[in-house]
């Protein structure tokens, strides 16, 4: 009798941790999908200029842009965007939530160059008719780690260096710049975000996410990151291409890059096009001098990080 009180004593308690257990798990789901429900922005927030988008779309499609190879494209689609007002940390729409966002209103250097290739690649991925959404998806497979948003700050690249290095591997762009004439390793630790965390909205809302920050700046520290000195630069400009993705290396000690823009060929000559933040420039989006003489304007001005552009891979 004692045992067989004993047996069911412990089936009773198994069954009650079984019960137990669902209940949490349920919880648990019904949670995240609250939580999930809740982490929605409005699509004014993440798409920004749909009247300037379908501008874009009518002359890319009247000029037949697609038949152009993507430089080309990005090039068009950025001489496009200029004189949008420059606007710096137009990615930091919200304290929690993180979302691929496109403002085609105003732009900082590095949406300025997402936008002109996201929309060069979106040309190209099928062909059409054209939505916001599909310039949104492109903008998502550039920006963040492995092509996707998970929800997390965290999966969004916020070196230029990890995205260089992240895009050529899964065969979206080449890093061209160790294969440049005069070219030399850089090698810095980069605490940027970490150390400058305040002023980052995201950062500043979820100071539990500075640790992890940390560890991500540590392994972009470690990464190969080869730059051509401004001093080289003009013996290289006749190899650089349109559309190419141009970092301009610092001399600051704790990062890699302070700048991004696109090359674009002119008159011989390999132009610098960014959105400058700069008021003798009208901070805007602006075709720029040739990209060695605006290296010579800064002395914190070191030198450029060159990546090249692929189209996506087509789906057989």
């Amino acid at each position: 009798m004692a045992a067989t009180t004993m047996k069911f004593g412990s089936f009773a308690r198994h069954m009650f941790t079984m019960l137990l257990g669902c209940l949490l798990m349920f919880a648990s789901v019904s949670m995240a999908a609250e939580e999930s429900g809740k982490r929605q922005l409005p699509w004014s927030t993440v798409f920004q200029g749909e009247e300037k988008f379908q501008v874009m779309v009518k002359k890319a499609q009247a000029e037949r842009w697609r038949d152009q190879p993507i430089g080309v494209r990005t090039v068009l689609a950025a001489r496009a965007l200029l004189g949008t007002k420059y606007v710096n940390f137009t990615l930091e729409v919200d304290d929690h939530i993180e979302h691929p966002v496109v403002n085609l209103q105003a732009m900082d250097c590095w949406t300025f160059y997402e936008n002109a290739l996201g929309f060069a690649r979106m040309l190209q991925a099928h062909q059409g008719p054209y939505s916001p959404q599909d310039l949104v998806r492109m903008v998502e497979l550039e920006r963040y780690r492995n092509g996707k948003c998970d929800g997390s700050y965290l999966s969004r690249m916020h070196h230029l260096e990890e995205v260089f290095a992240d895009n050529q591997r899964r065969g979206l762009a080449q890093n061209i710049t160790a294969q440049l004439p005069g070219a030399l390793r850089m090698r810095k630790e980069v605490t940027e975000m970490t150390e400058q965390w305040s002023s980052y909205r995201y950062l500043k809302a979820n100071p539990r996410l500075i640790k992890p920050m940390a560890k991500i700046e540590k392994r972009v520290s470690r990464l190969p990151v080869h730059y051509v000195p401004k001093e080289r630069v003009r013996a290289v400009e006749a190899l650089l291409q349109d559309g190419d993705i141009c970092a301009i290396a610092t001399t600051l000690p704790f990062q890699y890059t302070s700048h991004v823009g696109l090359i674009m060929r002119l008159r011989g000559r390999a132009y610098f096009m960014h959105a400058t933040s700069s008021r003798d420039k009208g901070r805007c989006t602006a075709l720029d001098k040739p990209i060695t003489d605006y290296l010579m304007e800064s002395p914190r001005h070191a030198g450029i990080i060159i990546c090249r552009p692929k189209d996506l891979p087509i789906k057989k």
